[in-house]
């Protein structure tokens, strides 16, 4: 496994993370996300800097600064052609590394993830949480799949690779420090702005 911890880290570092990006990368798709960043930063109010958590080729930060662009934003993404991408690209700073040893010295004022979260192995979701919490000067925005309760499904014909649950409720349930601003969901086969089927919820820092 190298020098991961986890199955999960080495399954996106490695060249199923370099092939997500081909099945990912359709020309049309930063402006499917538009309506929902739009939505998300309107209700974050005044946001001036992101960091996003797992953002492959950046999709969901070249939407925010076409709606904003003098946002400052920052990735983490673990796959090395991904990251490469998103320098050449040259609109965020680029940490090429896991999210598990992400230790960074700084706070953003929307800290990210968006269909990330389901990829990481459950036993390290408690620190991936608690990171989110300290690196959050403002909002954390989950978007991922959403399930009641915890639940593995099959990846593309992997198993152990996919985990749906409640990943906000167990975030907030870990601090007294957030609270849910909204919540809501996007779909596949919504006639105009068609995305993958998330559940988003915005918190906020309270103290």
């Amino acid at each position: 496994m190298g020098d991961y911890r986890t199955k999960q880290e080495e399954f996106w570092a490695r060249s199923f993370g370099s092939e997500y990006i081909g099945r990912n990368s359709d020309g049309e798709m930063v402006s499917r996300l538009l309506p929902f960043w739009s939505d998300i930063m309107r209700r974050a109010g005044g946001v001036s800097s992101v960091l996003e958590l797992g953002s492959n080729i950046g999709l969901n930060l070249r939407a925010l600064k076409m709606l904003s662009p003098a946002i400052e934003l920052s990735a983490v993404e673990i796959n090395e052609t991904s990251a490469g991408i998103l320098r050449e690209w040259g609109g965020c700073e680029v940490f090429q590394k896991s999210i598990l040893d992400f230790e960074p010295s700084r706070t953003w004022e929307l800290v990210f993830t968006r269909g990330v979260l389901i990829h990481i192995n459950p036993d390290e979701l408690p620190g991936v949480y608690d990171m989110m919490t300290k690196v959050s000067s403002r909002c954390i925005l989950i978007a991922e799949y959403y399930n009641p309760v915890p639940v593995e499904v099959p990846y593309r014909g992997n198993d152990g690779f996919l985990f749906k649950r409640d990943f906000a409720g167990e975030i907030m349930d870990r601090t007294d420090s957030l609270r849910l601003v909204d919540y809501g969901f996007v779909y596949h086969r919504d006639p105009i702005f068609p995305q993958d089927d998330i559940t988003w919820f915005l918190l906020e820092r309270v103290k």
